[in-house]
Formats: structure tokens, sequence, C-alpha cells
């Protein structure tokens, strides 16, 4: 076997290409964007190497010159650990422990060479709600920007030394006609009595003038403690501008009190249902299949990005408020969404589980986020559980 590290226009069609190849008979993959994959080891299209951060690639290949495997390894300021944590992420092998290994280990050896003391894999080398985790249940076809693999993967990672983490959770739910919880029904009802609350869409000129706003706001109270960064108003205003192509009024839902933001439920068409059909490419005739399939046959199925409240108003009855205003607004006949589905649910927030439990929601897909300390006599650590 071989080692190629990526360095050429040519390896980084062969890092894309081979995965393509190994998933060729899997109904249930969807081929990923190219540009969302390969967007992510460029200074250009990756802002953390502005701040740091270091990345490599390599492929192998058997004796016949054919690509076997692939992996990255990356280094990211940003995650902020007790000891000095690389990445790896982006592993495909062919079912061949050997091989996976050569693959684990090469990195391993990089990431050490860089002075790290510990590897969390599979993960993205970016921000945690794209590609981060190993599918271990739920193979069916993924959602956009989610990870899937084949079954023997998990035995690679645990054999080879990798411990779990924590574990993150997809969980779903029939829009329509499934009911909630009564207690939660309970609390809910006692808010919406409140005229200090309010519970309404964000549409219109609202929605790119004043949406980012109030999205900071409660993202900055509710999310960054735990997520360790804040976010200014600019990159919120990115953030919806990326969205603006698929944003569907419909899914954007915010609470207020005395009119100011409090909370949010914020999603979005699965788009997966679209890009299936583009084959990783968004050239012209990628935009125009794109175009074609959200027009004539556009997404059932909605994809729940963000749910969160302001600490002062939670464990109030909000969260129960905002989901059960959200139903009724929704539950209509004619509402295009069938199911939601709730992405990225780590076992360490055990109040975002409790919420999704009482909307009746089932675990659909689970990941698992693996650790591994390169000091094997170090004591293990599963993730802080959120307070």
């Amino acid at each position: 076997m071989k080692l190629i590290e990526v360095t050429t226009p040519a390896h980084q069609r062969e890092f894309i290409e081979m995965a393509v190849r190994l998933y060729k008979n899997e109904k249930n993959w969807i081929r990923p964007l190219d540009a969302d994959i390969e967007g992510l080891f460029h200074k250009e299209t990756n802002k953390l190497f502005r701040n740091g951060a270091k990345a490599k690639r390599w492929l192998l290949q058997n004796d016949k010159g054919e690509t076997i495997g692939r992996v990255a390894a990356f280094i990211n300021p940003k995650m902020k650990e007790k000891q000095p944590t690389g990445g790896l992420g982006f592993f495909e092998c062919i079912n061949d422990q050997k091989a996976a290994f050569l693959l684990f280990d090469t990195a391993k050896a990089w990431l050490e060479s860089e002075g790290m003391e510990a590897m969390d894999g599979p993960i993205n080398f970016g921000e945690r709600d794209k590609w981060w985790g190993l599918l271990v249940d739920g193979f069916s076809e993924p959602n956009y920007n989610m990870p899937w693999n084949f079954p023997y993967y998990q035995k690679f990672f645990e054999d080879y030394g990798f411990q779990l983490y924590f574990k993150q959770f997809t969980y779903m739910r029939p829009v329509q006609r499934l009911g909630f919880d009564e207690k939660m029904i309970q609390r809910a009802n006692l808010i919406m009595a409140n005229p200090d609350y309010s519970f309404r869409y964000i549409q219109g000129k609202e929605l790119q003038e004043k949406a980012p706003e109030y999205f900071m706001t409660v993202y900055n109270k509710a999310w960054a403690r735990h997520m360790g960064k804040s976010i200014a108003l600019k990159e919120a205003q990115m953030m919806f501008g990326k969205m603006k192509p698929i944003i569907d009024p419909r899914l954007i839902y915010f609470a207020f009190y005395k009119d100011e933001p409090v909370g949010f439920f914020i999603q979005i068409p699965e788009i997966n249902q679209i890009f299936k059909h583009v084959n990783g490419k968004m050239d012209l005739i990628g935009k125009l299949k794109f175009l074609w399939y959200k027009t004539f046959s556009p997404p059932n199925k909605m994809l729940g990005l963000v749910f969160g409240v302001v600490p002062e108003h939670q464990g109030k009855g909000v969260e129960s408020a905002i989901i059960i205003s959200y139903d009724k607004m929704s539950g209509r006949d004619d509402f295009p969404y069938k199911t939601i589905e709730m992405n990225w649910i780590g076992d360490f927030n055990p109040k975002m589980m409790r919420v999704c439990e009482q909307l009746l929601a089932e675990i659909y897909k689970t990941h698992h986020t693996y650790r591994y300390l390169f000091d094997r006599t170090k004591p293990f650590e599963r993730h802080k559980i959120f307070d």
C-alpha cells in the first residue's frame, strides 16, 4: 500500500471521486456537493486558515495504483480542550482493517508532530453542524451536510482504540396529527396566555433586515457559553444571506417578550432531497436541476437547524410555547412539509433531548464522535454535560 499526500489538483479530484466510486452501489448515499468538501481545505474559502489552522490530506493506494482510502487531519485553534486536540475527518476506506489503521496512524503521526495530544474523529474542519460524527444507526438517506458511511467503519474506529466522546441524535416526528405531551401543552398554554409574550413568523423585509439581529441576540445569550464563542451581527447576516436561496418564511419562527427576542425555532427545507439529483456539482446543469426540483418536486421534509431560548426565560414553558404555537400555525392540511427532523442533538444536552421527547419525536439516526488520547495511560473523559 502507498500513501500519497494531497498536493495537486489531480489529487484533489481523486479525494472526491474515490468516495463516489466507493459508494456507487449504495442507494442511500447522497453525493455531497464537491465544493462543500473541497472548499474546506483552501485558504480562500475556509477562514480558519487565517487564524492559524492547519490541515493535511492523504490518499491510500493499493499495489495496482487504485485508491482504496482517504483521510484528512487538521488543527483548529478554536477547539478548546484540556489537552491540545486535533481532528480526523473525511475518512473513507474499503473494508480492510490494515488499510484503515494505516490511515489512522498517518493522521495521528502528523498531529503528534504538530504538538497535539489527542484526536477527535470523524469530525469536520470547521463548525460542528457539518460533517461531524460517524453514523452508527439509521442508515437511511442523510440530511444535507450530515455524514453517511458504511456500518463497518464503527469497528475500525473502536478496534483502533477510539473511545466514545459523545453521541449525536437526529430526532424525527410527523408534522401533523401526532400531538404533544400533555404537560408540555399545559406549560405552553400558561405562557401563551401572558400578553407580554408573542410568537410569530419572520417574513418580508423583516426576514433579511431584522432576523439576523434577533438571531444574534438569542444565540449569544442561549448558546455562546456552551459553544465557546459569540457571533457578531455581520456573521448572522452572512448566515441568513447564504440561506436566502432555500429559506421558506414558514419555517422561521421567533418568540418575543415585551417585543424583545427571547427564543427561536429555525428550520429549512431538507435540501438533500434536491441535491441528490445534481451529482455533487452546482455548475450550470446542476443549478438548472436544482431549480427544476425545487419548483416541481420540492422537499416534503423540514430540517430543524437550531432551537434556543435565552437563559432568563428557560424553564418557564417558553420552549413549549414556541413549539405549540408554531404547530397551530403549521398544522394545516395544505402545509407542504410532512415530517421534521431535528439534527445534531448531543447526548451532553439533556434539556434539548427532553424537549424532543415531549414533542413525541423519536431518535431516527445516531452518530458517534470519538476521541483518541495519544498517551494511552491518561484517563479518558466524556464530553461535559450541559447544565
